[in-house]
């Protein structure tokens, strides 16, 4: 698997994204996640992208858990930003996110994390501010690099100028192209590595297609519109071809969807997010896959910029993302 630069050190080209681990699509299981875990350690996935806010704490404690358990040598990436009391808001403010930051490294079990987000931005307050307050986390050796997460060119131009940000996340993939007007650019301008989530579309892009009847209580899927009726149909409509030309080629679904934002540029670092072994193991061997130019018409050709029916978030989810085009 080639390696992609992840602030101060080099991370395989495949992450493994832990929000699961919190049961934000459904209740969790700590022993599937720790095998998770186990697995990405066999096949070479060396960066975890976690949360405060994922389980509130659940899944950096489960994480913090295994690295105690294994003392395994990996890049960690956790976020902080997005708060849920008195009733959700942002805050970027110096304290809270030394105090996010602090109780991440306790739960993790390390004094240090490779990659620190600002999961959302608070508007209020100029991006350059924030940019200080983490360039003192650098400075004090709590933290490597500064990420941030669903921004615009704009604000990535704009923090940069005060000192680099190692990563972007924003979401990504066949049904989620924002990212291609502009920040996929800038990223790759300014030496920004741009970390994918939700590469396979929170499941969409598998063999077999999720049924949203099925959803367990509290899964995140529930309230976005393209998996709701009449959308889900259309979008499994338009999809369902998709997933037979891989099959022609040998590949799965997911793992071609992966191969594909890999494709789109070696500065793009996908974290497909899955608390399964087996899930693990199909979205990792994405890496093998290689395209023609063929292949890369054919995907082209079934699956447009645009075809998707319904938005990627509600309206409730969409608070806090910044919008550009």
């Amino acid at each position: 698997m080639r390696r992609v630069k992840l602030g101060d050190r080099d991370v395989a080209a495949i992450g493994l994204g832990c929000m699961s681990f919190g049961g934000i699509y459904g209740a969790t299981d700590e022993e599937e996640s720790l095998a998770c875990l186990a697995a990405a350690m066999e096949l070479g996935v060396d960066h975890l992208d976690v949360a405060e806010i994922y389980g509130m704490g659940v899944s950096e404690t489960l994480i913090g858990k295994f690295l105690r358990q294994t003392n395994a040598n990996v890049a960690i990436a956790t976020k902080a930003g997005i708060y849920q009391k008195p009733q959700r808001h942002f805050s970027n403010a110096p304290d809270r996110l030394r105090a996010s930051l602090e109780g991440s490294l306790e739960r993790l079990g390390r004094d240090r994390v490779e990659l620190f987000y600002i999961h959302r931005r608070e508007q209020e307050r100029p991006i350059e501010e924030v940019m200080e307050t983490l360039v003192g986390f650098i400075e004090e050796g709590m933290i490597g690099a500064i990420g941030l997460s669903e921004i615009a060119p704009s604000t990535l131009r704009r923090a940069h100028s005060v000192h680099p940000v190692a990563a972007v996340q924003n979401e990504y993939s066949l049904w989620t192209r924002v990212p291609e007007l502009g920040l996929i650019q800038a990223c790759a301008e300014l030496g920004t590595t741009f970390v994918a989530f939700s590469p396979v579309g929170r499941g969409i892009f598998a063999d077999t297609f999720p049924d949203p009847t099925q959803f367990p209580h509290g899964d995140f899927r529930s309230a976005v519109p393209r998996f709701q009726e009449p959308n889900y149909a259309a979008n499994k409509a338009a999809i369902a071809p998709f997933q037979d030309f891989c099959k022609s080629r040998g590949w799965t679904t997911a793992a071609a969807a992966i191969a594909w934002t890999l494709d789109q540029g070696d500065h793009i670092l996908p974290i497909p997010g899955t608390r399964s072994a087996r899930h693990l193991r199909d979205c990792v061997s994405a890496a093998d896959i290689a395209f023609s130019d063929a292949d890369r018409a054919e995907i082209a050709r079934l699956l447009p910029p645009g075809f998707a029916h319904g938005d990627r978030y509600s309206d409730t989810q969409m608070i806090g993302v910044e919008r550009y085009c």
